[in-house]
């Protein structure tokens, strides 16, 4: 239950609205959903909705929590708010002469578009629609409603796939010779009717149901099925929305766009979901119904002049074609945008001129789009700099760090679509998201081409580098989930012909076959032919604005992972405040001196492996100056060699034949070395500071290489502040020992050198050990810092490499609810960070304590590390923008 409620006989399911007053408001999203908590507030602001009621999210926990049984009262409490909805609109439910008919949709806490059930024009039957066609005076709006239900209760409810009916309705248009579906009159709706009536007969043995009521309780059934089913669960995956949240059910009277040419249904957005930019954005389609619109059924019509003068287009737009009713529903919505102090996605359906709102909901929108929105808020009055930081999600700003086309390219445009969703993308041309998720994970760059995309298509949606639609607006299900997934999207690109079984695709006399390359620019709607050159963009502006708003939020410090020049400049550029993780093995694997590598590790004793380390100690030194001068006066934290020393030696007898010949090397004391060095478990063998202790001069020799570079650099700029890592450190003798090293080494450099560099010795946490016995480290270790990536394999005992087999099936029956590779697992791995924390600083209190694992750069990981009280995150060089944001973000959620 929803905030440990328990249900009882008394318990209440369901909350009305209408009328000018409802029984909740926006504050109850958890209880009511977001759709039904804003459909209350819109409705005690008597703003026109149409009038309907709730069905909580408890009821649908309690539904699946006890075998798909409805909770006991709901029954009472739906008939009790249908007649308070009969009272509204002066209709009844099931009655032939006078209907009232609803709709039945999903609305969970977190905005999901698109991923559950819908379900229009309930109510209708044989006789009700007799009674609609008397009262509408128009037969063939009524019989128009009427096959719309019958197909998506048929697809939603009863499981029958929608390419049934829609080829029943395509041979009705050929025999008649129509191409638009609101050129079909009265009598040919019926005819279609009478076919549908027959699939689902044929299909399922029995008639389509009759009963209102039966219809009803079939409904509420599927759109809470539809929670679980495979599209909403990869989008809470993907999205981090926990299953245990369960979704509402609204069911709210219907209100018709498709009742002639005075009505209309659309979609709006207070501002341009895709730039930010102030200016009302969106579609309309006259004489229609919402799905049309989002489902690309027909090409809808601009919502202002302007808008429909730069597309181009020569349909009226909404301001042309119904300027009253768009006068008022500019009002609305700009007097929802001022109420909730967000940019709002709206849904409306104008019935005879009459405007009603469906839903209004904070909008989906881009990086770039949420940087300029919650900049542009700030300078309106309307939010604080503060809640700008709030507004905008961490992770999206991954949008803006990506390449574009450079505009000095030369384009070779196959088609021209509408700019869905900005960035730019090349790929090889797939047109199943099937094929996209299968070759996406073997690292192939694809672009999903599709007529157009539907919610089962999600999956290969997230896999492919971006996204092609020939139908569809600029609002369609490609445009609205490509955005918020931040790929790329160009859709309504009509002149492309799609034959996705034979893998081909035309356009403008060209062929274009599965596997060709396309790159797709989604700024400006265009599909090009190859690959193009693409710039890296430049952050300034809004993202400036936004990160200064950010770092004097954030109390936790950002470093980057880094060990190259182009990495630490990379991570400058972007605000690093230091480097938390330089790994030093990276730097032995250079093909300047891996030979040496090689010859200290075949060498027979101490003298020889000294005499090959000598050749390896001043690429070291370079490396390091190069580091310390990129992060002149900030900290770098360098790890010493971390990986078992067979990694660097061939794994083959043919691999050390060959390696032999090259380098002059003796073929099998290199074949017995490798064989020697060989482990059953690599992950916890002789790796680490196992290295460092049973072979010291190999430490000795990066050491002396740290320490020669800093006091070199430090004579003619600012000194780092070095911070030297022992990795797989699990006893305090271990680190007493590696401690006396440093310090012995890093004394006999400064004190040649006459430099004073300030310098610390650390520990790498990442043994369950070391964790529970922080303490006795840091008695040694001035520092912590925690390497959750081996953390997490050694306190689950799962391997990283390999628990991709196994990890999704766990997260799929909800034994993990998050890959806990990705984002800490705060109950284990994090109660042993908390104890590491804990124990370091009650033994050393001004331990300096950090994150260097790859959840460095996670939001929720980040905010768990700002609760235990971590003074730096470190991740990598294009996720510091995004660890800034979640560490301001972490610290005003803790002050509220």
């Amino acid at each position: 239950m929803a905030d440990g409620a328990q249900p009882t006989t008394t318990t209440r399911w369901v909350y009305s609205f209408g009328g000018g007053s409802a029984d909740g408001d926006a504050s109850m999203k958890n209880l009511l959903g977001g759709k039904g908590a804003n459909l209350a507030e819109m409705s005690a602001l008597g703003l026109p909705v149409p009038p309907g009621f709730t069905v909580t999210t408890e009821a649908c926990v309690h539904y699946f929590k006890e075998g798909q049984a409805y909770p006991e009262g709901l029954e009472v409490q739906v008939e009790e708010r249908l007649k308070t909805v009969e009272g509204l609109t002066g209709k009844r439910f099931g009655d032939a002469a006078n209907p009232l008919l609803v709709s039945v949709r999903s609305g969970a806490r977190a905005s999901m578009p698109g991923m559950m059930d819908t379900v229009l024009n309930l109510g209708l039957n044989d006789a009700t629609v007799e009674g609609l066609a008397k009262l509408s005076g128009d037969r063939r709006f009524a019989f128009d409603s009427y096959r719309r239900f019958i197909q998506m209760y048929s697809n939603v409810v009863l499981g029958l796939e929608h390419h049934a009916f829609e080829e029943i309705l395509d041979d009705h248009k050929d025999r008649l010779d129509i191409v638009i579906d609101t050129d079909l009159t009265a009598e040919n709706w019926e005819e279609v009717v009478r076919d549908y009536k027959r699939v689902v007969r044929s299909e399922l043995g029995k008639d389509f149901p009759q009963d209102p009521k039966a219809q009803l309780w079939g409904a509420v059934g599927a759109v809470f099925a539809s929670w679980m089913n495979d599209r909403a669960k990869f989008y809470r995956r993907m999205h981090d929305i926990p299953e245990s949240w369960g979704t509402a059910v609204n069911i709210q009277s219907m209100v018709f766009g498709n009742m002639g040419d005075t009505s209309a249904t659309g979609v709006a957005f207070t501002r341009n979901p895709s730039t930010g930019e102030n200016r009302l954005y969106g579609e309309f389609l006259i004489n229609a119904q919402g799905e049309d619109v989002v489902a690309g059924i027909r090409t809808p019509q601009n919502l202002t002049k302007i808008a429909r003068e730069e597309m181009g287009e020569t349909a009226p737009s909404m301001e042309e074609a119904m300027p009253q009713v768009f006068a008022q529903f500019k009002d609305v919505v700009e007097r929802l945008e001022r109420h909730y102090r967000d940019m709002q996605d709206i849904e409306f359906t104008v019935e005879q001129a009459k405007l009603y709102m469906l839903q209004t909901r904070s909008g989906k929108r881009t990086a770039k789009a949420a940087l300029k929105v919650a900049v542009d808020q700030v300078a309106e009055g309307l939010i604080t700099e503060e809640e700008a930081v709030m507004r905008v999600e961490p992770s999206s700003l991954d949008q803006l760090l990506h390449p574009t086309i450079d505009p000095a390219a030369k384009r070779d445009i196959i088609a021209q679509g509408l700019p869905a969703s900005p960035g730019a993308a090349t790929g090889k041309i797939v047109f199943d998201a099937d094929e996209a998720e299968r070759l996406g994970s073997i690292g192939e760059s694809v672009i999903l081409v599709r007529d157009e995309t539907s919610p089962e298509d999600i999956h290969g949606m997230h896999a492919a580098k971006g996204v092609v639609t020939a139908r569809g607006g600029m609002t369609s299900h490609a445009a609205v989930v490509a955005r918020g997934m931040g790929r790329p999207c160009v859709s309504g690109a009509g002149e492309l012909h799609i034959d996705a079984k034979g893998g081909v695709l035309t356009a403008r006399g060209r062929t274009f076959k599965a596997g060709d390359i396309i790159t797709i620019d989604g700024s400006k709607g265009e599909i090009l032919a190859g690959a193009m050159d693409m710039v890296e963009p430049e952050l300034s502006g809004d993202f400036a604005s936004l990160m200064i708003w950010a770092d004097r939020a954030r109390r936790l410090k950002v470093r980057a992972n880094a060990e190259t020049p182009l990495d630490a400049k990379t991570a400058r550029g972007f605000g690093a405040e230091g480097i938390g993780l330089c790994r030093t093995e990276h730097m032995f694997f250079d093909e300047t001196r891996i030979a040496a590598v090689r010859e200290m590790i075949l060498a027979d004793d101490e003298g020889g492996r000294r005499a090959a380390l000598a050749k390896i100690l001043p690429f070291q030194r370079s490396d390091f100056s190069e580091l310390f001068t990129i992060m002149a006066g900030l900290p770098v934290t360098i790890r010493l060699l971390d990986p078992p020393l067979h990694e660097f030696l061939p794994h083959t007898d043919a691999e050390c034949d060959a390696l032999a010949a090259a380098a002059g090397l003796d073929a099998a004391k290199l074949k017995r070395r490798t064989a020697e060095l060989q482990e059953t478990n690599p992950m916890l063998g002789w790796r680490g500071c196992r290295l460092g202790v049973a072979f010291p001069e190999i430490y000795e020799m990066q050491v002396q290489a740290i320490f020669e570079a800093a006091c070199a650099i430090a004579k003619t700029t600012d000194a780092p502040i070095v911070e030297v890592m022992h990795p797989l450190v699990a006893k305090g003798e271990e680190m007493k020992f590696l401690r006396e090293l440093t310090d012995r080494i890093a004394k006999q450099v400064i004190a040649k050198s006459g430099i004073e560099v300030p310098y610390k010795v650390g520990a790498m946490i990442e043994l369950p050990r070391a964790a529970l016995r922080a303490d006795e480290l840091a008695a040694s270790a001035e520092f912590f810092s925690f390497g959750t990536n081996d953390l997490t394999q050694t306190t689950f005992g799962i391997s990283r490499d390999d628990s991709g087999r196994f990890l999704d099936a766990y997260i799929q029956k909800g034994i993990f609810e998050k890959d806990p590779f990705v984002s800490i697992d705060q109950d284990g791995v994090g109660a042993l960070m908390k104890i590491g924390v804990e124990r370091g600083r009650s033994a050393r209190p001004d331990v300096k304590l950090g994150i260097c694992g790859e959840h460095g750069g996670d939001p929720a990981s980040i905010a768990f590390c700002e609760s235990i009280g971590l003074d730096y995150v470190s991740c990598s060089p294009y996720r510091v923008p995004i660890a800034r944001l979640a560490a301001a973000q972490a610290a005003l959620s803790a002050k509220r």
